[in-house]
């Protein structure tokens, strides 16, 4: 009695109403899972295999998944062979297996084939380094590095002069080849990059002797660079068509420039505000009065309030970093005040403030006795002998 089937949709996980998308998404995995080559010597992975595989080999096609949804698997019962019974003759695997593990066969797939149309050339990265204050308020920068360019003797072509590039007579100028290999199922087609153009469907016989037949010169060049106001440590600036040459006719990449910036001795900055600290004497502390604080605009005159704390913050506002979206909008500053001690002190000076702290409370005289009665105070409460 022949083995019953099981459900393709149940073999792939899938509701009856899923999506191609989600059909092959499905194989897909269960392919990668069990394929014999991830699975050498297991013969029950090879069986699970070809069972997903014969499931999409079915429902990946829109005529036979009707027949499958209309008669099950009646509908293909007969057939020429293959997995189960079903007939894979008619069955590009070459296409299906390219697509989602053609790494498998050789390494050649239908989208990793080379493409011999315009590309985009790759983007190129470089670092300057600022300062603080050059952050806050922009600046521009001359950059030096090295960039391609066009070669003036072939004009990109890298062919000698007076010769041209050939059409690839093995891809017929595609840049890519389809072979076939022998698979489970049979011969499967696959799709490479042209081993003899290398993709780019063009054979050289005679190099320009100037780039060698690159079709680009090397040249040390100097870029400016204008740097916004506002930009932070590790942010970069984009400078168009500025990367390596584009392939096949395409437009450059561009050039990355990440800035970097150097600390400041005074500010520290977070976002769009900065952080510093300014000292203040004992008396401006007591009495208030004006100081000056050091900000990125400029010293500005500040009037410190009557009894002011130390590590007291204040804030200028409008004194940050201005936005990088709108230049007109800043941050603030935020300053600690820090209350000076005098350590030196004259003689006049110390009987002045002994006067002071008499009449202020008396804190020396306080600060001798307060340490003797407390001690005295818990012999009272707690002395038991």
């Amino acid at each position: 009695m022949a083995e019953q089937k099981r459900d393709y949709y149940e073999v792939l996980g899938v509701d009856r109403g899923a999506d191609d998308a989600t059909i092959k998404k499905a194989y897909r995995k269960l392919a990668k899972q069990y394929h014999p080559d991830a699975n050498p010597g297991d013969k029950e992975a090879e069986v699970k295999f070809k069972e997903a595989s014969e499931a999409y080999a079915v429902l990946s096609d829109s005529d036979k998944r009707r027949q499958y949804d209309q008669f099950g698997h009646a509908a293909f019962e007969g057939g020429a062979g293959g997995a189960g019974g079903f007939d894979f003759s008619g069955m590009d695997f070459g296409d299906m297996f390219g697509d989602i593990f053609g790494d498998f066969f050789g390494g050649g797939s239908r989208r990793s084939a080379s493409n011999n149309g315009p590309m985009k050339g790759a983007n190129l990265r470089t670092s300057v380094r600022i300062t603080f204050l050059e952050a806050v308020f922009g600046c521009e920068k001359e950059i030096e590095l090295v960039l391609k360019d066009e070669c003036g003797s072939c004009h990109g072509t890298g062919a000698k002069p007076g010769t041209s590039p050939e059409t690839c007579s093995k891809c017929g100028g595609k840049g890519k080849v389809v072979f076939s290999q022998q698979s489970l199922f049979g011969m499967v087609q696959n799709v490479q990059a042209c081993p003899d153009c290398r993709g780019t469907g063009k054979i050289i016989k005679e190099k320009c002797p100037d780039c060698r037949g690159t079709g680009y010169i090397s040249a040390r060049k100097k870029i400016k660079v204008s740097i916004p106001a506002g930009i932070d440590d590790g942010q970069s600036v984009r400078i168009r068509d500025k990367g390596e040459p584009g392939k096949n006719g395409g437009p450059r990449g561009d050039l990355l420039v990440e800035i970097r910036i150097s600390p400041h001795p005074v500010f520290q900055r977070e976002d769009m505000h900065i952080f510093s600290t300014a000292s203040i004497s004992y008396a401006q502390a007591v009495l208030g009065g004006e100081t000056r604080i050091s900000t990125v605009d400029g010293d500005v005159v500040y009037e410190v309030k009557p009894g002011t704390q130390t590590d007291t913050r204040i804030r200028l506002k409008g004194k940050g970093v201005p936005s990088l979206r709108n230049k007109n909008v800043r941050g603030d500053h935020y300053v600690t005040l820090v209350v000076q001690v005098p350590t030196n002190l004259s003689a006049e000076a110390k009987e002045a403030l002994r006067t002071f702290d008499a009449l202020s409370g008396n804190t020396l005289e306080r600060g001798t006795d307060e340490p003797v009665k407390a001690e005295k105070t818990k012999k009272k409460r707690f002395g038991k002998n």
